[in-house]
């Protein structure tokens, strides 16, 4: 029972849950009168985007059980609870259940499955101690989803689902270089070169803000195209509002304890302007 709660906590449950959701979120934005009809390849979807991001953890946790050994005790790895190879086989059968999943829905998902899980191996090994291109990864991983979650109900990536995952991505690298400002002092301690580290807090401010700005100005071009309805606009514009007001906050103070509370007010906004895109969609 102990080793089965140890692969459990391994594999975050929680955040599997959210990106399988988000795989459906995806689907539902790009064509929600598709939903019912095509809802075998949803659950191929929700499981793919759950498997992988297990495997994805269990991998995480495997390159860093040496540091988690000193911050992170009780994690199944360091704790003793799974062994170092017990966790690399667990990622590799979640991997295989995820690619299969992937394979059953279309070719195309199947493509876009590999292509997120080598990016999520790409930031684990080499990639988080690199700073903005770790940023990159990090937001790729979180925009992918979306873009597998249309390719499993149209078997393409709608116009629509596109500008909302590049908003993902560029609203998410503005949040990942806000929290290098509140982690700069454990950053700089572990080698880790975010722009913080590297440029200051400051410049690390202006450089978020600019993310923040390029993801509200793509934001009105559902609605000019005419990809949503009506209720896309007024939770599209509370999320504009937020984030341009927060990137004014984060301008005044750069200080850790601000860029803290402001990484955490940007998952608001995040969650209001993924709510405008599925208004837009089914309204």
């Amino acid at each position: 029972m102990g080793k089965a709660v140890g692969y459990l906590r391994l594999m975050r449950p929680v955040n599997c849950l959210m990106m399988g959701i988000a795989v459906i979120v995806g689907a539902t934005i790009a064509s929600p009168h598709d939903l019912g009809i095509s809802w075998l390849n949803l659950v191929y979807g929700f499981v793919t985007g759950f498997a992988l991001t297990g495997a994805s953890m269990a991998i995480n946790d495997y390159y860093d059980r040496e540091i988690d050994a000193v911050n992170e005790p009780n994690r199944p790895i360091p704790s003793g609870l799974i062994k170092p190879r017990e966790a690399l086989a667990f990622a590799f059968v979640l991997t295989a259940i995820g690619f299969a999943a992937a394979y059953l829905t279309n070719i195309f998902c199947l493509v876009v499955a590999i292509f997120a899980w080598l990016v999520f191996v790409a930031y684990t090994t080499v990639g988080k101690r690199s700073g903005l291109p770790g940023n990159f990864l990090v937001s790729t991983c979180v925009a992918v989803p979306f873009i597998y979650g249309s390719a499993a109900i149209v078997n393409k990536v709608e116009l629509n689902v596109l500008v909302f995952a590049s908003i993902a991505f560029l609203s998410n690298t503005g949040r990942e270089v806000t929290k290098g400002i509140a982690d700069v002092k454990g950053d700089e301690m572990q080698g880790v070169k975010t722009l913080a580290v590297r440029y200051g807090q400051k410049n690390a401010a202006i450089t978020a803000t600019m993310f923040y700005l390029l993801a509200v100005l793509l934001s009105p071009i559902p609605w000019l195209l005419r990809l949503v309805s009506f209720w896309f606009i007024p939770l599209v514009a509370v999320t504009d509002f937020g984030l341009v007001a927060s990137s004014l906050l984060l301008l005044k103070d750069y200080s850790r304890e601000n860029a803290r509370k402001i990484k955490n007010i940007i998952l608001i906004w995040f969650i209001i302007g993924l709510l405008a895109f599925v208004a837009g969609a089914i309204g």
